[in-house]
């Protein structure tokens, strides 16, 4: 398997510049990427977000997070990693915007960078992958879920709630914030699990280690549930089946520049820490 993240640093040999079509500004921000990699005599590919292969030493991906994630899981298999340049609107997981290729690019060839591991999960049925999150709710949005969650095989919670989200540390500041749950930095070895508006005060998100096995049934009432990974794919669980959540045997590979640390990206994304009356 080819290893281009490793702590020699990761491969220019063949760069793979992909876009979503459906993002505003696409093709200038393509056009950008490709000149700024043929002024340094580099060899590329251009790839839609539908038509991604294997042949990529290093991708660089133009979009929203959106568009990010899903590049993210699919060269995940192939330990290549990922350089993100925001098209949307928040781009959490992206270093840079389409104001800043020519800089980022001269940052990623002269190696002022690092290559982050990001843990992700899997579920079953529906064999998901997720960078983000696993989200569980009922087949009828309208209604509340109770699900039974069980870690390990041992019991821990009976929530009544609309829905339960499963998050790496990644999506810790995507759905699970918005829910309530805390904010993990993405090198932790943890999962969040997280009830969408409890029916209950003393329904808390938990922290759990990544090694473990989450289990989710349903309640007679709601038996048809609905997963989503990532906000991208849904899968419809059989009645009577019985969710697993776990970390999935692949990891993906962002590539972040030195000077993005994730606490910076905190304050500049999300003005953490930053008083109103300032």
């Amino acid at each position: 398997m080819k290893n281009f993240c490793d702590k020699d640093g990761f491969s220019l040999e063949k760069i793979g510049i992909v876009y979503n079509s459906n993002s505003a500004g696409y093709e200038k921000s393509v056009e950008d990427i490709k000149n700024e990699l043929d002024c340094h005599g580099l060899n590329y590919v251009v790839t839609n977000i539908d038509a991604m292969d294997n042949s990529a030493t290093l991708a660089i991906v133009t979009g929203g997070d959106g568009t990010l994630l899903r590049a993210a899981r699919f060269y995940a298999k192939f330990n290549t990693p990922v350089f993100g340049i925001n098209l949307g609107r928040l781009g959490f997981l992206a270093q840079s915007s389409s104001k800043d290729i020519k800089t980022s690019i001269e940052k990623i060839i002269n190696k002022e960078t690092k290559c982050e591991e990001r843990l992700m999960l899997s579920a079953t049925p529906g064999k998901l992958t997720a960078l983000n999150d696993i989200v569980i709710k009922s087949e009828s949005f309208s209604r509340t879920a109770r699900l039974f969650v069980s870690i390990n095989g041992d019991s821990v919670c009976n929530y009544l709630a609309d829905g339960l989200i499963v998050s790496t540390p990644t999506g810790s500041t995507a759905y699970n914030i918005s829910a309530g749950g805390p904010i993990l930095v993405p090198r932790l070895n943890a999962f969040i699990i997280v009830p969408i508006c409890p029916h209950s005060l003393n329904a808390r998100p938990l922290v759990v280690p990544s090694n473990e096995k989450i289990e989710i049934t349903s309640a007679d009432n709601t038996k048809r549930l609905k997963i989503s990974a990532d906000g991208q794919s849904i899968y419809t669980v059989p009645e009577n089946s019985k969710i697993t959540i776990k970390r999935h045997k692949n990891k993906a590979r962002l590539l972040l520049l030195n000077d993005q640390s994730f606490y910076s990206v905190l304050k500049q994304k999300l003005n953490w820490g930053i008083s109103n009356n300032r």
